[in-house]
């Protein structure tokens, strides 16, 4: 008789770095939360798979190297390498996944919220499980054309929480792309374009997130031991 695993794992997130930055600085933006938010999630941290083609914001505060994920016209509106870049996401997914959720910072976040969109469309991340779950930070809308009218086609349905900084350039991008969203949760911050600390409040709001997600892990193991027996 097989018997239903009772332990919880930890809910797993594929992290997408900021551009021209790295798996490595996105690391050390997120260890700035606090322990008891960090103990409880499994967090995997790549490079984006092309060097940084210009000057990196993060010069003489990050170590090099950087990296970006595609480029991008001056309008944002059209872009190069994106297809390769998804192709490229998809096969670290496959190769070190299961993933439940992806967290993603500026660049990584646009990534990370418009690949939910594009999966349950159906043209992206085809071969790996269902992104269920988002933490989207100082994030945005993608702006070409022909990638948003199927990343945002119909309200993106996975659970998702957004950090969203007053003095944060994209906050703007940020607020629009909450209209793409089934029920978000939103953590406003006071910051500009960064990972914030997180203040008591909003280490609740992400705390309450989790154990949304937790829960949602034993239902889903029991499911599918269920259908493995059949």
């Amino acid at each position: 008789m097989v018997q239903e695993r009772q332990t919880v794992r930890k809910p797993r997130f594929l992290c997408l770095h900021g551009f021209r930055t790295s798996g490595e600085i996105l690391k050390k933006q997120v260890s700035k939360w606090p322990e008891s938010v960090l103990q409880k999630i499994d967090l995997v941290f790549p490079d984006a798979p092309y060097p940084a083609q210009g000057k990196s914001d993060v010069e003489g505060i990050f170590d090099p190297p950087y990296y970006e994920w595609f480029q991008f016209n001056k309008e944002f509106t059209e872009y190069t390498n994106f297809d390769e870049c998804l192709a490229y996401i998809e096969d670290f997914m496959i190769n070190h996944g299961p993933f439940d959720g992806l967290l993603g910072f500026s660049q990584g976040a646009i990534l990370s919220a418009g690949l939910a969109g594009l999966q349950a469309k159906g043209v992206a991340l085809k071969n790996v499980p269902k992104i269920k779950f988002l933490i989207i930070i100082g994030g945005a809308k993608f702006k070409s054309p022909s990638v948003a009218e199927k990343a945002y086609a119909s309200p993106i349905q996975c659970a998702s929480i957004h950090f969203l900084g007053e003095t944060d350039f994209l906050k703007p991008h940020g607020l629009e792309l909450l209209e793409s969203f089934v029920e978000p949760v939103v953590i406003h911050h006071p910051k500009g374009h960064t990972i914030p600390r997180l203040d008591e409040t909003s280490q609740e709001t992400m705390l309450s997130f989790i154990k949304k997600i937790e829960n949602t892990l034993p239902h889903s193991d029991a499911t599918d031991l269920i259908s493995l027996i059949k």
